[in-house]
């Protein structure tokens, strides 16, 4: 098992998780973060410190698309170990169904 970013991650990418981590696991995209599936110890701490509750366990069903796109682009985003100021609009977008249209592959900044 592994934890993973989901969709609700999209654009409000508040960045609590990263600080809990302690394998730092999280990378950054432009508008959301994602988990390396390989490196997550499945220790669980940074779903309950994730406001928007983007952040699941594979093991729940009808997951495998975010379980690919976390591993895909964990690869190629930057490392982020230090919680970041969020979007300025991410309250906006809190709770906002049917988002992966706004998913943006452009890498974050990363630490």
């Amino acid at each position: 098992m592994t934890y993973i970013v989901t969709e609700n991650c999209i654009k409000c990418k508040y960045m609590d998780c990263v600080e809990v981590c302690p394998v730092d696991c999280f990378y950054e995209g432009e508008n959301m973060l994602v988990i390396h599936p390989d490196e997550c110890i499945d220790c669980g701490v940074c779903e309950p410190e994730c406001p928007a509750e983007a952040i699941k366990p594979d093991t729940e069903p009808g997951l495998e698309k975010w379980l690919g796109l976390n591993a895909e682009y964990a690869k190629s985003w930057p490392n982020v170990t230090v919680k970041g100021d969020p979007p300025p609009d991410s309250k906006d977008w809190d709770g906002i169904k049917d988002k992966f249209q706004h998913f943006s592959p452009n890498p974050g900044a990363g630490d």
